[in-house]
């Protein structure tokens, strides 16, 4: 690794080549302030509040845009920059509203931080608020246009990182501003739901539409039967919200805040993996050992992967499983399984999933198959920053709650394989263990297929199973999918056999440990801290298996009968079509 040396603020300092001034700066233990640069995305210096001076220059550079070079001399902070940045500041503040006691991001917002590091108590300019309405066209997201200041975080990501490119900078000088390509609507425009924009956003301009409204309603209301699920990754990320280490695992403490909010059961959306595992790797053995179906098998728990490959990839319908989400399993049989056990009706079952993600919000209604129990199978979708701000409007000290608190077990016992479906890699995994045990009956030799984890934008492995080799794709981040696609495509377009036998695809970096739903400040450090916690819950599990699990079992005797027959397709598969990007 080559590195060069500078100096910051006197300092010594070796950082490897290519770093930025910012980041090198971190190793002096100095802070500059920046609202417009992301460790995700490229810099590109748009806020001007992170400028510094270099020895030897006549000009101001940026310390997000400047990379490090030997023998650089460089002043990050005196008098002269600090008025400057305060400048700046003050001018963003002209024009951003001052409603931060009704914006969700108050407490949590980059700027707000800034403003009060600064000092900020005047405002030397006047406010020149311009009148632009919101859009919450889309049930999952909220665009507040009048609040954004120009960053560019949320076009780099909806375009770089997601390659969706449904926003993007319309206009020009003080009439700029971030809408929908074509200036449609979200909802018309070919936006997928992931919420990386809002993750992404330093402020309050792009977040959750939030539905914790309707979930007290109904749990004030005494005809209603209360149910929740909680995601895997879900466990590992809301800790932070309360002072956690990312990456805590703080399953029982979860599970007894939905309690004390008033849920009459908790359930687990790592029972529901666990189901999928079945349903898909038997899917999967039908098409690969039995050549019932065509290859490669594409999985179908992510539901803006899901929207994006209808919306630009629908030569791959074929190739996606049918299996259902996890937490859409688990809805469809709170309303008829568990309803059958308890005598309930499954009218009177309100059901809400806690999910790291925004897009949830959008599958619980994108077709009939999720009203397969005679209702709509899920009635909320929540995201985990949703459940932090319903567990503290509820004064409940989290931190105090029991540990070891039990999930309600007919529909929340889980394995170590239904646990890794947080982190990228982790359907894959799981589903490659079942699919082994299936065709052998015997363990893996190896539960820990590392050779599909980490932050890789695409992974790429051949596997042992069964003897067999079995090719292997990995991807996250919808940037990166179309680099699967096309090989695909290639292969098919020559007549040759495909690349791979089964992939892996979810939208978000890191999979759901990073989704758009989850606690904000999200880094690839963080991710990895998030996943370990998940790798943790797996290898200290009794059981590692889908197919080891008890209670999955017991569905199958009981009430399903068998993976991929009449009663399974009816209730946990589903069904894709062609649609278009945009919608007018």
């Amino acid at each position: 690794m080559k590195t060069v040396k500078l100096t910051i603020n006197g300092h010594p300092v070796e950082v490897e080549a290519g770093t930025n001034i910012l980041n090198a700066a971190q190793k002096a233990q100095v802070k500059i302030p920046s609202l417009c640069y992301h460790p995700d995305l490229p810099a590109w210096a748009a806020c001007g509040i992170c400028v510094v001076k270099v020895k030897g220059l006549n000009r101001l550079v940026r310390a997000c845009a400047t990379p490090a070079t030997e023998g650089l001399e460089v002043t990050t902070h005196d008098p002269e920059l600090y008025g400057i940045r305060r400048t700046i500041i003050e001018l963003i503040l002209s024009t951003h509203p001052d409603d931060c006691l009704q914006c969700p991001r108050n407490n949590n917002c980059e700027l707000q931080r800034l403003a009060a590091e600064f000092g900020i108590r005047e405002a030397p300019y006047g406010k020149r608020l311009r009148d632009l309405p919101p859009d919450d066209t889309t049930g999952s997201l909220e665009l507040h246009p009048e609040k954004c200041i120009l960053c560019g975080r949320c076009a780099a990501v909806c375009q770089g990182m997601q390659g969706v490119w449904a926003l993007e900078f319309i206009g020009r000088g003080e009439k700029m501003r971030i809408a929908p390509a074509a200036d449609v609507s979200l909802e018309e425009s070919p936006c997928i739901k992931c919420g990386q924009c809002s993750a992404h956003c330093p402020v309050g301009a792009i977040y959750e539409h939030s539905h914790a409204p309707e979930v007290y309603a109904a749990l004030a209301d005494p005809t209603k039967h209360c149910v929740a699920q909680i995601a895997p990754a879900v466990r590992v990320a809301l800790g932070e919200d309360f002072g956690y280490e990312p990456g805590t695992l703080l399953t029982g403490k979860i599970y007894a805040a939905l309690r004390r909010l008033g849920f009459d059961a908790v359930f687990d959306t790592n029972f529901g993996a666990d189901l999928t595992i079945i349903e898909e790797g038997t899917e999967f053995i039908e098409r690969f050992a039995h050549g019932r179906g065509p290859l490669p098998l594409i999985t179908s728990c992510c539901p803006s992967w899901t929207d994006y490959m209808e919306k630009f990839a629908p030569d791959f319908i074929d190739n996606f499983s049918t299996a259902k989400s996890p937490h859409a399993m688990v809805g469809a049989l709170t309303k008829t399984y568990y309803a059958e056990k308890k005598g309930l009706d499954p009218k009177d079952i309100f059901m809400v999933s806690i999910m790291p993600c925004t897009a949830k919000k959008f599958e619980i209604q994108r077709s009939e198959e999720m009203s397969s129990s005679g209702q709509q199978d899920i009635d909320i979708s929540l995201t985990t920053r949703e459940l932090c701000r319903m567990i503290k409007s509820a004064g409940i000290d989290f931190r105090n709650l029991p540990d070891d608190e039990q999930v309600d077990s007919l529909l929340g016992a889980y394995t170590g394989a239904g646990t890794i479906f947080g982190a990228t890699g982790g359907v894959m995994e799981a589903a490659l263990r079942t699919a082994h045990w299936s065709l052998t009956k015997e363990r893996l030799p190896t539960m820990e297929l590392k050779e599909i984890r980490g932050l890789d934008g695409v992974k790429e492995a051949t596997l042992k199973v069964a003897g067999k080799d079995v090719r292997v794709a990995v991807a996250h981040c919808m940037g990166n999918i179309e680099i699967v696609l096309d090989k695909v495509r290639a292969a098919r377009e020559a007549g040759e056999e495909t690349p791979y036998h089964f992939i892996e695809v979810m939208a978000c970096r890191g999979g759901c440990v990073g989704g758009g739903g989850q606690p904000y400040g999200a880094t690839d450090t963080i991710r990895r801290q998030r996943a370990a916690g998940l790798y943790r819950d797996d290898e200290k599990s009794a059981q590692r298996c889908s197919h080891e699990n008890p209670m999955i079992q017991q569905l199958y005797a009981e009430f399903l009968g068998e993976p991929l027959g009449e009663k399974s397709h009816q209730l946990l598969h589903t069904g894709y079509y062609k649609r278009k990007p945009y919608k007018r």
